[in-house]
């Protein structure tokens, strides 16, 4: 029977770690939600798996496109839900693995995303908007017309911020109430990796001194010197963004370690929003659990579930 195990979470929680565990006891796949893994280039502030994680496992949807190439939701769900399709064609569990909630939801979900076409000269208005008054302006502005979505954006994704004016503007309804959801026909196991919020933030302190020792400053001066502009939509995640500062002379690199911590902080306590810890859905596991083990017997379960209904429906 077909079916999809998630493992979401916020980040630097263990995720990966889960996913690859899971992926070599079930014979399984990797499908990335993690908006920024599928740019290329961009290995060590996204924290992409490892050259030997990716030779362990088969990952889909890493290093799509280049820095400089838009990309969208839409696009994103659509070739998450080919390649889950893959997988499971080839009798292989699909794992969607990451902590966009927005990528991950789409596709648990089953979102029917507005096919509206971007609007070049709008989406340049809206930024030259947000040169001139500040991003949260347009932020603020989305607030007043769909409430519902300004809930589940970051108030510093800009990018996020005028897609959904420009749906907004397009339509003349909110994209919330565009949103419509059919979930796939196959069963979901969601599990979800959680961790005090002291700990989390050590965990992504150490995250971002390792960065900086893989060498994060010379990775961000190779995209610039590849001609990916500091401006572009994929260079203003956290991490490339305060890099670029110091690379300008704007920031010291202190400076720009303190705020990559600080700004993963924040990002993380946002993820929250997106993973709710009283979701009936998601089967939650903490630092004090052995993840490993215990998620191993959940989904062992949940497969030896799907098996007992299938062999029931065949002989019926």
């Amino acid at each position: 029977m077909k079916c999809l195990v998630a493992v979401i979470g916020p980040t630097a929680v263990g995720k990966s770690q889960l996913a690859l565990c899971l992926a070599q006891n079930f014979n399984g796949e990797i499908v990335n939600a993690d908006s920024r893994q599928v740019y290329r280039y961009m290995d060590i502030g996204t924290a992409k798996p490892s050259h030997a994680e990716l030779s362990l496992i088969r990952h889909h949807l890493i290093d799509l496109i280049n820095p400089d190439e838009s990309f969208s939701l839409a696009i994103y769900q659509k070739l998450a839900f080919e390649a889950i399709e893959d997988i499971q064609q080839r009798h292989k569990l699909p794992l969607l693995v990451g902590g966009s909630g927005l990528y991950v939801w789409s596709v648990i979900e089953g979102w029917k995303i507005p096919p509206v076409a971007p609007d070049a000269e709008l989406r340049h208005s809206l930024e030259m908007r947000a040169k001139e008054e500040g991003g949260y302006a347009l932020y603020q502005e989305l607030q007043k017309v769909d409430p519902v979505a300004a809930t589940n954006i970051m108030p510093t994704n800009l990018r996020r911020i005028i897609r959904a004016l420009e749906i907004c503007q397009a339509t003349g309804q909110p994209v919330s109430q565009l949103w419509q959801k059919q979930p796939p026909s196959y069963p979901v196991l969601i599990i979800g990796l959680t961790m005090q919020r002291d700990n989390l933030y050590r965990r992504i302190d150490s995250r971002v001194d390792e960065m900086i020792k893989q060498g994060l400053v010379d990775e961000a001066k190779h995209l610039i010197a590849k001609g990916y502009s500091l401006d572009l939509p994929s260079m203003s995640g956290i991490g490339y963004k305060q890099i670029g500062m110091f690379l300008q002379g704007k920031l010291d690199l202190p400076s720009v370690i303190q705020q990559m911590k600080y700004e993963t902080h924040r990002f993380a306590r946002h993820q929250y929003a997106w993973f709710h810890l009283d979701d009936a859905r998601i089967h939650w596991f903490d630092e004090y659990d052995d993840i490993q083990n215990e998620a191993t017997s959940l989904v062992a379960a949940f497969l030896a579930g799907l098996h007992y209904k299938q062999v029931n429906y065949e002989l019926h």
